[in-house]
């Protein structure tokens, strides 16, 4: 069931974020379902109770954020974005990963949705660096990488395993004081 935007925690124009619950279970799951194929290799998100109820213990681990991503207009789960193996002292990073529904694709949704993940990491958790690990072959992420002012530093062979197959990656970063210089 769809969720009107007063969970919110963080706020933009066509989206909102918020944080995901045990009742979201469904909803997801039909979303990740109807995206299976275009989700393929490039991401493997809950498709199951099991993998649902695992997504949902890994959020609450002190060294991951994740939001799902809604739709301003219905309120409807557009996706997720997740903020993982955040790491404090002198590196304050954190690894981003992202993903939407295949019927939200193409609206613009991506874009916003990094800025607006990119401005909590920096503003609300205080991170330095955020790191952003895309397969070559993606160019609509690599694309909405770059509009948010990430910047390729290199490649890295067999990086990921997804799908059951280990996946080259390009690293794309942003720094916090590269970040607020195009603010």
């Amino acid at each position: 069931m769809a969720q009107i935007e007063n969970n919110a925690v963080v706020r933009g124009v066509k989206i909102f974020f918020r944080r995901p619950e045990m009742h979201d279970l469904q909803e997801f799951i039909q979303l990740n379902l109807e995206s299976a194929a275009f989700h393929t290799g490039l991401v493997n998100p809950p498709k199951d109770r099991d993998s649902f109820i695992e997504f949902i213990a890994k959020n609450e681990r002190p060294e991951n954020v994740s939001f799902f991503v809604c739709s301003k207009g219905s309120g409807e789960i557009a996706g997720a974005v997740n903020l993982s193996q955040i790491f404090r002292g002198g590196f304050q990073n954190a690894y981003l990963g992202y993903y939407l529904g295949e019927k939200f694709a193409g609206q613009g949704f991506g874009t916003e949705m990094i800025s607006l993940i990119v401005r909590y990491a920096f503003e609300t958790i205080n991170l330095h660096r955020i790191e952003a690990n895309i397969q070559p072959q993606n160019l609509a992420s690599i694309a909405v990488a770059a509009k948010n002012g990430f910047r390729k530093e290199g490649y890295s062979p067999s990086y990921l395993r997804i799908g059951g197959e280990w996946r080259d990656h390009e690293r794309w970063a942003i720094i916090n004081t590269n970040w607020s210089e195009t603010l």
